[in-house]
């Protein structure tokens, strides 16, 4: 299946493949990797760029206060585990913060280097950098976890590529989307399954090969 974003997705599901895992169980665990296994196969040039061109480089606020290009400074060749939230939310978010914390745990000393979590809000006019600063502190988030804000326009922007944009902030998705930029290969999960079951996932990501033989890298 393709990348399930609202809108555009047709032209970025040609560099992009999407594997949707909304149901509890849907990937099945990977086997641990012999030691000599290669380097997963990188994508083309040409599809990096495309991905990039999709998604953009719109500039986001860490709760640092620091800006980053979504996709140059955020996703390229990296491991990526986005959510949404606010940090207002009382009701799903603390639950997917959670979870995200798991995930983060499971990323371990790769996280920040070729592992990165993306959790944006859906609030961007009250989510500030201090908001959003306070918010981590709650789940323990070390450097390579990134509480994204910034411009309205901005934040909507982003919203909409990863298909997460709403009216109501109430109503924001509960999916979690894991994607692995280097090789191309993108999944979707279903943020209020275990956190085993999600933890299962990010690592079927990460450990992901890349294109099989005879595919090519511009997958």
């Amino acid at each position: 299946m393709r990348h399930p974003a609202r809108r555009a997705a047709t032209a970025w599901a040609a560099a992009t493949v999407l594997v949707l895992t909304a149901a509890a169980g849907a990937a099945a665990p990977q086997k641990e990797s012999p030691p000599d296994v290669p380097p997963p196969a990188e994508r083309s040039p040409a599809a990096r760029e495309q991905a990039r061109s999709y998604f953009t480089d719109v500039r986001l606020v860490d709760q640092h206060g620091r800006s980053h290009r979504l996709y140059s400074d955020l996703m390229d060749r990296r491991v990526v585990v986005i959510d949404s939230m606010f940090t207002t939310c009382a009701a799903v978010c603390p639950v997917l913060g959670q979870k995200m914390k798991k995930i983060q745990e499971a990323a371990g000393e790769r996280l920040g280097e070729d592992v990165v979590l993306l959790s944006i809000t859906v609030d961007p006019e009250h989510d500030t950098p201090a908001e959003m600063a306070a918010y981590a502190k709650r789940f323990e988030a070390r450097d390579g976890w990134y509480f994204l804000s910034g411009e309205p326009q901005s934040v909507r922007l982003a919203l909409s590529k990863l298909g997460y944009e709403v009216e109501d902030k109430d109503a924001h998705s509960t999916i979690v989307l894991m994607g692995n930029e280097r090789t191309g290969l993108w999944k979707k999960a279903n943020g209020l399954s275990s956190a085993g079951e999600l933890v299962e996932i990010f690592e079927s990501v990460l450990q992901d090969g890349g294109p099989a033989p005879g595919q090519g890298a511009g997958r």
